[in-house]
């Protein structure tokens, strides 16, 4: 099939690449000149594994394509994918549509013959029904369908994610698009994939509905971490007694600063003003975002108190800046939080990450020292805390750290470690929510 998707960004790409690795004839457009000369010239814009091999091979196939001109792409494909951000709007937190809509517009220009229009960007509940005005505006004789296909791709997995989904969501009541669809996504029946004919509506509401869920389970441990702390439990012994019983799952148990990336924040944000809107307020999902907010920069506050409670000229090592492993993405990473935090108190700071530095130059204040691996960033620091939990981190030489570190504390925040092992190495510990674990060799 010949597919179209608008929009050369996380989701465009992933998407672009798959359905060309499918065998479908994929032609990606963005209005960004140098990403679509970069993306030509062999360059990925984002960090994604795997993802620059697939694009390679695809285009080196001549299945996949980029460029500026959207009636190229869109005039003669069977299915067009709206990929374009839908950030959060300043001020109210709702959705920001305008990239959407504009494009909706651009694309009924190019129609010709039947068409389906799929929004695989993640939208409010009833983003179809004014694309489909706009583009029936547009061109009352075109003969289209817009149809839903969010995405459930996790930074860092995402072409697994689409290749072996957990299920493939549609919604179109359109048996002409119901077919089609099918169509584009049919290599993966052979997978047996769950696809899941829905509504319009109940498509756009699954995505923020499953995203606002785990944002849930996320902050419910965070805060049974806090009572573990206080209680003299040990939270990864909890969340492994949850984990286990089948109607929870384990998945998202795992107790840490809070969460960040591209989808949670704004996801959770738009869903509760969503929910405003249609007079149903969401009072867990409000207070899941409160929540999550006030974690991420209670965490400076944990590493000052391990400190001894002041921090003021003293040096603060930061291991991983990225929201998770595996991505370069900092958007509302904790380490945003923690940073400010740290620099309030009058902390030095240092700091490493694989793959963020680039996009963490751009959003940490200044006056944070860059360093180039994770022994160089320890180098004279009080304090050393691990902020994401990259495989790096994992096997990292702890004595070798201590001695090259001035005082000897260790703040884990994604428990990483087992403390045995860094009390061995001359550490004071401190994890999170483990009210019984010995935190110092004394």
């Amino acid at each position: 099939m010949k597919i179209a998707v608008i929009g050369a960004g996380y989701v465009g790409l992933v998407t672009g690449a798959c359905f060309a690795d499918f065998g479908h004839e994929v032609r990606c457009i963005d209005t960004d000149p140098r990403k679509i000369e970069s993306l030509r010239n062999g360059g990925v814009p984002i960090y994604e594994p795997g993802l620059a091999e697939l694009i390679a091979s695809n285009v080196a196939a001549d299945r996949l394509k980029f460029d500026m001109d959207l009636g190229w792409g869109v005039r003669d494909a069977d299915a067009v994918f709206i990929a374009v951000g839908t950030p959060s709007r300043r001020g109210d937190g709702h959705a920001d549509l305008s990239y959407v809509y504009q494009v909706a517009k651009d694309i009924a220009a190019e129609l010709q013959g039947y068409t389906v229009v799929v929004t695989k960007s993640t939208v409010p509940v009833g983003t179809g029904d004014e694309v489909e005005r706009l583009i029936r505006e547009t061109r009352p004789d075109a003969d289209f369908t817009v149809a839903s296909n969010p995405e459930f791709l996790r930074e860092g997995a995402a072409i697994g994610d689409f290749k072996r989904p957990d299920r493939i969501v549609i919604g179109t009541t359109d048996p002409r698009a119901r077919e089609v669809m099918s169509e584009v996504y049919r290599p993966l029946f052979l997978n047996q994939a769950p696809i899941l004919f829905t509504d319009r509506r109940t498509s756009e509401l699954t995505k923020y509905a499953a995203n606002a869920f785990l944002a849930t389970k996320i902050t419910f441990i965070n805060e049974i971490a806090d009572l573990c702390e206080e209680a003299g439990a040990n939270v990864q012994d909890v969340a492994r007694g949850m984990g286990l019983d089948n109607r929870i799952g384990s998945k998202f148990l795992h107790a840490g600063p809070g969460f960040g990336g591209s989808c949670f924040p704004k996801d959770v944000s738009a869903l509760i003003k969503t929910g405003q809107d249609y007079g149903a307020p969401g009072r867990i999902i409000e207070a899941v975002a409160n929540v999550n907010d006030q974690r991420k920069r209670a965490m400076g506050r944990k590493i000052i108190q391990a400190a001894g409670g002041d921090i003021r000229g003293k040096t603060v090592a930061l291991l991983g800046l990225t929201f998770k492993p595996n991505t370069d993405d900092m958007r509302d990473a904790p380490s945003i939080a923690i940073t400010r935090a740290l620099k309030d108190a009058g902390a030095n700071i240092r700091a490493f990450d694989p793959v963020g530095m680039e996009q963490a130059r751009k959003v940490i204040d200044e006056g944070v020292v860059f360093c180039k691996d994770p022994y160089e960033t320890v180098a004279g620091a009080d304090v050393v805390t691990v902020v994401t939990e990259w495989d790096v981190f994992r096997a990292l030489d702890l004595t070798r750290v201590r001695g090259l570190m001035k005082s000897a504390i260790l703040v884990d925040l994604r428990n990483v470690y087992n403390p045995t092992d860094v009390i061995k190495a001359g550490f004071t510990y401190t994890g999170v929510g483990r009210g019984q674990v010995k935190t110092s060799a004394a």
